[in-house]
């Protein structure tokens, strides 16, 4: 395994007005045995002043903390990046360029997805441990505070940055990160960034069904890439055939079990817990969540509307609030019973274009499909791992009040057990925000600066 410290080349980028120069190494391949060489290499920048011995809002080339972004969605192939336009806004400076303006060192591994071969769960989750790995073993030739790095993500790339906080160094990993060749060091990171995490798969089903209990119509866009690349969408509305309205009904009963399961508690140290109905403290403290993004827009936007689920008081009517934010998922939302989710072929193998990876599914799959093994499906879920490894000690999740993807519960249980853990956890629903990332960096970035000692924007 090498880094040719040497091998890079100075850039300028650009975007939104602005530019930077910086140090850019790139296609450092970050295993030594790679099983799909295509991806498993990273992108690292670095601001130039940096190797002239000059600062960037405080920070210095030993000093800088190391943002280490996933773009993986969908849990397919994560590809490199460099600074410069977002990708869905032009307009804007993408994370990686506003890292570097802030001072931080950015590094960007691609990562293999469920579409490539070798790409099947867990590769994902190994890839984005191995470059943790790399940078640690180079840590002498590549700049930054290898004590400060931050992940970040949305979506699936919101799962692998969980998963990355929770799963620290751990061994479940080790037979998958030795065939790869990954470096023989810590994975273990500072901080944990998440939007909208599409995780907790085996519950996920569940808790879906529990938010959209008796909504049976749903809407959803149906994406496709225009010429240029870029995504368009067609809307799609209907209703729920009865099989799938009573497969709904199945999977809302088996959430209250799971739930009390986790053994949750607020802030108080009340517990949270559902009946074999559906209702109780947790639904109570969902809706407590929803009721503080209202009002945090309410206080900051003068032409804030009122929905019609919401009191004056800032009393939120669930189930209105989840007939008006509708459904986009039929049942199952995520483990399909013909296998037909993009969840079932991250389950697959190399034989097999995927695999239930939920009893339920199983005993009622379509098709006759196979099921995961357990532990396979764990090693794709944080919640399984914050009490047993190397936890990172911050958190910062962000899922939009209006995400119809996947349950506000599975967002919600991961910070009430991270919190209950004692992490350092932000926590927030913003305002009418789809299932999207990267809309707050000032934000996040001020968060990061918060932790690592940064002194915001110079």
């Amino acid at each position: 395994m090498t880094f040719g410290k040497n091998n890079y080349v100075i850039k300028t980028y650009e975007a939104n007005g602005a530019k930077l120069t910086a140090r850019a190494f790139l296609g450092a391949v970050y295993v030594d045995k790679p099983l799909d060489a295509e991806f498993q290499k990273m992108n690292i920048f670095v601001p130039e002043i940096y190797y002239s011995g000059g600062e960037v809002n405080g920070y210095s080339l030993r000093k800088a903390p190391v943002f280490m972004p996933t773009l993986a969605g969908g849990y397919m192939p994560a590809v490199t990046a460099e600074p410069g336009p977002s990708f869905y806004n032009p307009s804007e400076a993408n994370a990686l360029f506003r890292a570097l303006e802030r001072g931080y060192v950015a590094a960007c591994p691609a990562l293999r997805g469920r579409t490539r071969r070798f790409g099947k769960a867990p590769a994902c989750i190994v890839d984005y441990k191995a470059a943790v790995r790399f940078l640690r073993r180079f840590d002498g030739d590549i700049p930054g505070d290898k004590e400060r790095i931050i992940t970040s993500g949305t979506s699936a790339g919101g799962a692998l940055s969980a998963l990355m906080g929770a799963s620290g160094n751990s061994k479940d990993y080790a037979a998958y990160l030795d065939e790869t060749g990954a470096a023989d060091e810590r994975d273990d990171i500072f901080a944990a960034n998440c939007y909208c995490p599409i995780t907790n798969l085996e519950n996920a089903d569940a808790a879906y069904e529990w938010q959209f209990s008796g909504v049976y119509g749903f809407h959803r866009m149906h994406m496709r890439l225009n010429e240029g690349g870029r995504p368009s969408f067609t809307p799609e509305d209907g209703t729920m055939t009865d099989k799938q309205a009573l497969v709904s009904r199945d999977l809302e009963k088996l959430f209250p079990q799971y739930l009390n399961s986790l053994g949750l508690k607020d802030e108080k140290g009340a517990s949270l817990t559902l009946d074999a109905d559906g209702d109780g403290s947790f639904k109570r403290y969902i809706e407590g969540l929803i009721a503080v993004s209202a009002g945090a827009e309410a206080d900051s936007n003068r032409d804030f509307v009122r929905p019609c689920w919401l009191t004056g008081g800032n009393a939120v009517n669930f189930a209105e609030y989840a007939k008006n934010v509708t459904r986009m998922k039929t049942a199952p939302a995520f483990d399909g019973l013909s296998l037909e989710s993009p969840e079932n072929n991250l389950f697959g193998t190399d034989e097999l274009t995927g695999r239930h990876f939920t009893p339920y599914a199983y005993e009622n799959s379509a098709v006759n499909g196979d099921l995961a093994g357990a532990f396979t499906v764990g090693l794709m879920n944080p919640m399984g791992y914050i009490s047993k490894s190397a936890c990172a000690a911050h958190w910062r999740i962000r899922h939009g009040e209006a995400d119809r993807d996947t349950s506000i519960a599975v967002s919600a249980m991961l910070a009430l057990k991270l919190k209950n853990h004692g992490c350092a956890v932000d926590y927030h629903l913003p305002w009418n925000i789809p299932h999207s990332g990267d809309y707050d960096l000032e934000e996040l970035f001020a968060w990061i600066d918060g932790l690592c000692g940064g002194r915001g924007d110079d």
